[in-house]
Protein backbone atom coordinates (compact mmCIF):
# COMPACT_ATOMS: atom_id res chain seq x y z
CA UNK A 1 0.00 0.00 0.00
CA UNK A 2 2.88 2.18 1.15
CA UNK A 3 5.13 1.48 -2.23
CA UNK A 4 1.68 2.36 -4.37
CA UNK A 5 1.29 5.58 -2.34
CA UNK A 6 4.74 7.00 -2.61
CA UNK A 7 4.90 5.93 -6.51
CA UNK A 8 1.75 7.85 -7.46
CA UNK A 9 3.19 10.85 -5.25
CA UNK A 10 6.27 10.31 -7.59
CA UNK A 11 4.54 10.28 -10.80
CA UNK A 12 2.18 13.23 -9.81
CA UNK A 13 5.27 15.45 -8.33
CA UNK A 14 6.74 14.72 -11.95
CA UNK A 15 4.19 15.16 -14.04
CA UNK A 16 3.22 18.49 -12.34
CA UNK A 17 7.21 19.66 -12.74
CA UNK A 18 7.52 19.14 -16.36
CA UNK A 19 4.18 20.87 -16.81
CA UNK A 20 5.04 24.51 -14.97
CA UNK A 21 8.78 24.67 -16.21
CA UNK A 22 7.59 24.04 -20.00
CA UNK A 23 8.46 27.22 -21.84
CA UNK A 24 5.37 28.30 -24.38
CA UNK A 25 5.47 26.48 -27.88
CA UNK A 26 4.01 28.59 -30.50
CA UNK A 27 1.19 27.48 -32.65
CA UNK A 28 0.86 27.72 -36.34
CA UNK A 29 -1.12 30.70 -36.24
CA UNK A 30 1.55 32.42 -33.81
CA UNK A 31 4.42 31.50 -36.35
CA UNK A 32 2.51 33.90 -38.59
CA UNK A 33 2.98 36.56 -36.63
CA UNK A 34 5.44 38.99 -36.33
CA UNK A 35 7.33 41.66 -34.42
CA UNK A 36 7.36 45.32 -35.80
CA UNK A 37 9.33 48.77 -34.41
CA UNK A 38 7.83 50.67 -36.84
CA UNK A 39 4.08 51.52 -35.95
CA UNK A 40 2.09 49.71 -38.83
CA UNK A 41 0.48 52.13 -41.72
CA UNK A 42 -3.14 53.05 -41.74
CA UNK A 43 -3.49 50.29 -43.82
CA UNK A 44 -3.56 47.92 -40.60
CA UNK A 45 -6.15 47.76 -37.76
CA UNK A 46 -5.41 47.76 -34.36
CA UNK A 47 -6.78 44.69 -32.57
CA UNK A 48 -5.85 45.91 -28.91
CA UNK A 49 -3.23 45.15 -26.36
CA UNK A 50 -2.23 41.99 -25.18
CA UNK A 51 0.23 40.34 -23.02
CA UNK A 52 2.38 37.09 -23.27
CA UNK A 53 3.70 34.96 -19.70
CA UNK A 54 5.76 32.67 -18.96
CA UNK A 55 5.81 31.16 -15.80
CA UNK A 56 9.31 31.38 -13.51
CA UNK A 57 8.14 29.12 -10.30
CA UNK A 58 10.10 26.15 -10.85
CA UNK A 59 12.73 27.17 -13.61
CA UNK A 60 14.22 30.78 -11.74
CA UNK A 61 13.95 34.18 -13.16
CA UNK A 62 16.43 33.63 -16.35
CA UNK A 63 15.73 30.64 -17.04
CA UNK A 64 17.92 28.60 -19.91
CA UNK A 65 19.18 31.13 -22.38
CA UNK A 66 16.98 33.69 -21.85
CA UNK A 67 14.08 30.93 -21.71
CA UNK A 68 11.32 32.66 -19.80
CA UNK A 69 11.37 36.16 -22.06
CA UNK A 70 11.39 33.77 -25.28
CA UNK A 71 8.58 31.89 -23.89
CA UNK A 72 6.28 34.76 -23.22
CA UNK A 73 7.22 36.47 -26.81
CA UNK A 74 5.53 33.16 -28.13
CA UNK A 75 2.42 33.58 -25.49
CA UNK A 76 2.60 37.30 -26.91
CA UNK A 77 2.22 35.26 -30.39
CA UNK A 78 -0.08 32.96 -29.62
CA UNK A 79 -2.40 34.87 -28.13
CA UNK A 80 -2.11 37.61 -31.39
CA UNK A 81 -3.29 35.28 -33.49
CA UNK A 82 -5.79 33.51 -31.44
CA UNK A 83 -7.51 37.91 -32.17
CA UNK A 84 -6.70 38.06 -35.52
CA UNK A 85 -3.49 39.24 -35.85
CA UNK A 86 -0.23 38.84 -37.55
CA UNK A 87 1.94 41.76 -36.25
CA UNK A 88 2.69 43.08 -32.63
CA UNK A 89 3.99 46.98 -32.34
CA UNK A 90 5.32 48.07 -29.15
CA UNK A 91 6.24 44.87 -27.76
CA UNK A 92 7.95 45.88 -24.05
CA UNK A 93 8.39 44.08 -20.58
CA UNK A 94 7.30 45.75 -17.64
CA UNK A 95 9.85 46.84 -15.10
CA UNK A 96 11.43 44.09 -13.08
CA UNK A 97 10.11 44.69 -9.13
CA UNK A 98 12.21 44.25 -5.79
CA UNK A 99 10.24 41.59 -4.70
CA UNK A 100 11.14 39.31 -8.15
CA UNK A 101 14.74 39.90 -7.25
CA UNK A 102 13.75 37.68 -4.27
CA UNK A 103 11.14 35.27 -5.64
CA UNK A 104 10.94 34.15 -8.96
CA UNK A 105 7.94 36.05 -10.60
CA UNK A 106 6.37 35.52 -14.13
CA UNK A 107 8.44 36.83 -17.25
CA UNK A 108 5.84 39.47 -18.87
CA UNK A 109 5.50 41.09 -22.25
CA UNK A 110 2.99 43.58 -23.86
CA UNK A 111 2.27 44.86 -27.10
CA UNK A 112 -0.09 46.26 -29.45
CA UNK A 113 -1.94 43.81 -32.18
CA UNK A 114 -2.38 44.72 -35.45
CA UNK A 115 -4.05 42.81 -38.29
CA UNK A 116 -1.81 43.79 -41.23
CA UNK A 117 -2.82 42.58 -45.09
CA UNK A 118 -0.16 40.36 -46.33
Amino acid sequence: MHVKYLAGMVVGTTLLMAGCSSSNELTAGGQGVRFMQEKPGAECQLLGTVSGRQSNWLAGQHGEEGGSMRGAANDLRNRAAAMGGNVIYGASSPTQSLLSSFIPTDSEIIGQVYKCPN
